[in-house]
């Protein structure tokens, strides 16, 4: 494996929130999901899902309620005396929130129960977790899997952007409306298309700031 080019599909990525018209491929959808099952998980669970939705009035549908639940959240904060907070939530947060309005593809990343051997015969019978945990074990995985997914898309030349918006707002919305099952976790949302912009790389924390070796 060439390392120098591996570390050069890392360090390019970057998180676009505008997007061409051209839509992506059927074939360059599973390839990249095909990426993404490769990802490591607690004891081989592999505990994720995905919904790809390509249609643009759908897409549109989710951004008009994540919309909807940003306005109502906004005005109770507004009716707590927060007009200033209220104001820079509708301004500063719901672009970033509905960023994903004017991609081609819209991925929610799920997250599936997590069962092993360990669990049904070691785990579960002598209470080691609460069962909550386990639903964060899942989550971390799919965590992994998206990784997977984003780093394959950027070296397919393809852009996205991992969001949250829609789940902090409105997940309850976003299960009804694609049918999400309630025992999946609702991980994050990707944007998925072809980009209009290349913007520049955003400063990093140095090795130094966030390393410490133990010998």
């Amino acid at each position: 494996m060439d390392f120098a080019l591996f570390q050069d599909i890392l360090k390019t990525r970057r998180s676009i929130r505008e997007f061409t018209e051209e839509p992506v491929s059927l074939s360059d959808i599973e390839e990249l999901i095909d990426c993404a099952r490769y990802a490591p998980s607690d004891t081989n669970s592999q505990t994720w899902e995905f919904i790809v939705v390509v249609n643009a009035d759908k897409i549109k549908q989710i951004e008009n309620f994540t919309w909807d639940r940003l306005h109502e959240t906004a005005a109770r904060a507004a009716e707590q005396g927060l007009e200033r907070e209220a104001k820079l939530l509708v301004k500063s947060f719901g672009p970033y929130a509905t960023a994903f309005s004017g991609a081609p593809a819209l991925i929610v990343c799920l997250s599936t129960p997590y069962t092993s051997k360990f669990r049904e015969k070691i785990f579960d019978p002598i209470a080691f977790v609460a069962p909550e945990v386990w639903e964060e074990e899942g989550l971390k995985s799919s965590c992994l899997a998206a990784q997977n997914l984003m780093l394959a898309a950027h070296a397919k030349g393809l852009a996205t952007c991992p969001m949250t918006g829609p789940v902090l707002l409105a997940e309850d919305k976003l299960r009804e409306y694609l049918d999400i099952p309630e025992d999946r976790g609702v991980n994050m949302v990707i944007a998925l298309g072809h980009p209009a912009i290349s913007p520049k790389a955003v400063p990093r924390k140095e090795v130094a700031e966030i390393l410490r070796i133990v010998d």
